[in-house]
Parts: structure tokens; sequence; C-alpha cells
């Protein structure tokens, strides 16, 4: 792609991302996860990828998002994300994922939900589980809340530790616990729906499936859902949407093809980042949100970058936190609980 095609013109989307920590979203290394995605001819983002490394002047051989972090480098950062920069004019785009949400997300629609299957690639924040996600730690406490995620997340998960106590009994001793101790309360109302009979059917159903067959698509890796949501975000335009992605081993070619039908895509092209310069600019990007979502999520963010930041962040991102929400500008943290 050498230029912005015209209408109807196909279009290349690379893209990357940061925070990747399989199934474990309750004990990881990172509580968000950032899916980023760029719009640039393949010469104009090298251009850019070699303005910034005779910026930056590390000695490096493939630059990642925390050399434009390190406090020395702060202007190369903000004319990175500043609208005059070289993701301007709605070139690149982020969906955000606050990783306890979507685990709270996930347990609700598979115990609660219509279809009860945890749909993969279906982002939909119902109230239910925004409530319980906002209202839950401030009743239930700290550690009642964090045995609450990590029961949830080991129900999930496809792949659990074979010497480990059967996941649907944790996670029913835990909510049952709960609906007994907050039974007074909006938590322990939505908990207490979570412990019933219906709900242990569907998680015991949901776990037998698990064993018997193959998990193509495990409902806990937001990776999945993450680009079937960046590839709609750019068939908006209405014009066919190819993605070029990084590498990833979550990507067989069953899944591709999945992810081809679910968004459409015309074609899906994984290459190594450091093979392409529009891969290196999302890489920057998802690594560079990640991080500033995450100061934003735990009360350190930077008012300023925060700012930058704010036009890039996808409206349908997962988040459940309302405070750090309204300052990136998801959608989610202006529903109300």
């Amino acid at each position: 792609m050498t230029g912005n095609p015209e209408n109807g013109a196909l279009m290349e989307i690379a893209c990357d991302e940061s925070g990747s920590d399989g199934e474990n979203l309750t004990g990881g290394n990172t509580d968000v996860f950032a899916h980023a995605s760029v719009r640039l001819p393949v010469e104009t983002a090298a251009a850019y990828v070699q303005e910034i490394r005779h910026r930056i002047r590390s000695p490096a051989t493939e630059y990642k998002a925390n050399h434009l972090l390190r406090d020395k480098h702060r202007a190369v950062l903000e004319s990175f994300l500043d609208p005059a920069g070289p993701l301007r004019d709605g070139n690149a785009h982020v969906h955000l994922i606050e990783k306890t949400f979507f685990v709270v997300n996930r347990a609700v629609d598979l115990l609660l939900g219509e279809g009860g299957d945890g749909d993969r690639d279906r982002d939909r924040d119902g109230p239910e589980a925004i409530t319980l996600f906002r209202e839950g730690p401030r009743t239930f406490g700290e550690r009642d809340w964090r045995d609450f995620l990590t029961a949830s997340n080991q129900l999930l998960r496809v792949r659990n530790d074979a010497a480990a106590t059967v996941p649907t009994d944790v996670f029913f001793r835990t909510v049952d616990a709960l609906r007994d101790e907050y039974s007074g309360t909006t938590a322990g109302v939505i908990v207490g729906r979570l412990a019933a009979a219906r709900s242990r059917s569907r998680a015991e159903s949901y776990r037998e499936r698990m064993r018997d067959s193959p998990v193509l698509f495990p409902v806990l890796n937001p990776l999945l859902p993450a680009i079937v949501s960046t590839a709609r975000y750019w068939l908006a335009e209405g014009r066919p949407v190819r993605l070029v992605h990084d590498r990833q081993n979550m990507l067989t070619p069953e899944r591709i093809a999945w992810i081809m039908e679910a968004a459409p895509l015309s074609n899906v092209q994984l290459v190594a980042a450091r093979s392409d310069a529009r891969v290196q600019l999302a890489d920057f990007l998802a690594g560079i949100t990640r991080k500033l979502a995450s100061d934003e999520l735990n009360g350190r963010g930077d008012p300023a970058l925060t700012a930058l930041l704010r036009p890039y962040v996808g409206t349908d991102s997962v988040w459940g936190d309302e405070g750090s929400g309204l300052r990136l500008g998801t959608a989610e943290a202006n529903s109300a609980v």
C-alpha cells in the first residue's frame, strides 16, 4: 500500500499486541491487554521508525515501547502520540481490555447469559457483570474479591493443574460463601445467581467440553476477540480489510479462518514485527497504551499523556473501572452501575 486508498479499495492494517499472559488474567504480569492497529504506507512507517531511532539513539537492534517510555525520551513519546504526529488523521486505533473485568464478564456471560457459551468474539458488557465488578470489591473486601476472581479464572481457563482441586468445586464453594455472607447486598444477589443449580449445570457442561475435545477458542484469551473488534472498527469505513499481524502462536490457520469469517476480513498475513515498519509502530502503540492505561487504572496516571492517548482508544474497549475509563475514553465507563 503506497497511500490511503480510495473508497472501495483494499486497506492494509498492521497490528500488534501488548500484555499477553495467555489465560492467566488474574495472576499474570500485567493487568491490561492492548491490541493496536495502524494504517500507514510502508514507506511512511519506515521513515517514522528511522526518525524514532535517530532521536533515541539506543544501540538496541530492535526498539520496543519501553524505549519511548523512558523519562529521558518524554519528548519523543509525546511527539509519537501528538495529533500532529505519525498516527494522525485517524490512522491508528487501540482496543483495550481490563483483564479482571474480562474474567468477570466472561464468567457472568457463561453462567447467566442467554447462550451460556462464553461466546469467543463477544465483548458484550451486561449490566450484571459491570455491577458485580464495581460493587464486588467494596462489598466483599480485598481478600474475598481476590478469591472470587481467582476461582472464576480457574473455572474458565482451559489448562489447569491436574493435581489441583476441581475448578467447579472451588468456584461454587467460593460463590456459596459469598452469597451466604453478603445476601443483603447487590453484589451478593448477583453471586447468588451465579451459585444457583442452573449455573452449576452450565459450568459443569463447559468443563466437560474442555476435557473432551480440542479447544479452538479459549474464552479467556483476549487476543481473538481483540482482533475481531479491531477488524470491525476498520471495516466500518466500508472498505475491504487485510490485517498484517505480528506472528503469534495463538493464531493458527483454523483460528485465522474463523477470524476472517467473523469479522469478515479479506485476508490475515502473519509477519515478524521487525520485518514490517507498520507492525513496529503498532508494537510501540500497543506497549505505550498498555502502560499508560495500567497507570490510570492504578491511580498513577499522567494527565498529559492520557489526554494524548485518548483519541486512539476504542470506545468498544472492555473496561469496567469507571474513573480510569472516563479518563481513557472507553464506552463501558459511561455505563451506569
